[in-house]
């Protein structure tokens, strides 16, 4: 019963927010949510842009006693970004955050399970999660 209600969302070539809102979804709806291949996780838009935006949210937090903290590796990315679409603080927000796992490559745990795949063309301009973290 409990295999039935997890589901592996394979995110490379994905957008960020699009994958991010699909977890957050399916995590309220009481599924174990394991998001894998984040570092290929795209963000589209200008590169400039992207990172001129994530410098700021990263400076915004201070030095390391003061907060908000923003990660910069690309599965801490995701996780936040996911966050950010859920009322965690609160009882049914905060119980799917913690039903969702992200993990930068494909663990060997989940080979046999099937794979919601989230690529997508794109035509405009785009940047990898991998990209941003080793900018910030």
């Amino acid at each position: 019963m409990k295999n039935e209600k997890i589901i592996v969302i394979d995110a490379a070539g994905g957008v960020l927010g699009r994958v991010a809102s699909l977890g957050a979804k399916k995590a309220l709806l009481g599924y174990e949510v394991k998001i894998v291949n984040c570092n290929d996780v795209l963000l589209v838009g200008e590169k400039r842009n992207i990172i001129e935006t994530y410098m700021i949210k990263r400076v915004r937090g201070g030095s390391s006693r003061n907060g908000p903290h923003f990660p910069k590796s690309p599965e801490r990315i995701m996780k936040r970004t996911i966050r950010g679409m859920l009322s965690y603080k609160l009882g049914r927000g905060g119980a799917a955050f913690k039903r969702i796992m992200c993990y930068n490559e494909f663990p060997k745990e989940f080979d046999g399970k099937e794979k919601i795949s989230m690529k997508r063309e794109l035509r405009t301009e785009a940047i990898k999660l991998t990209e941003l973290s080793r900018e910030l």
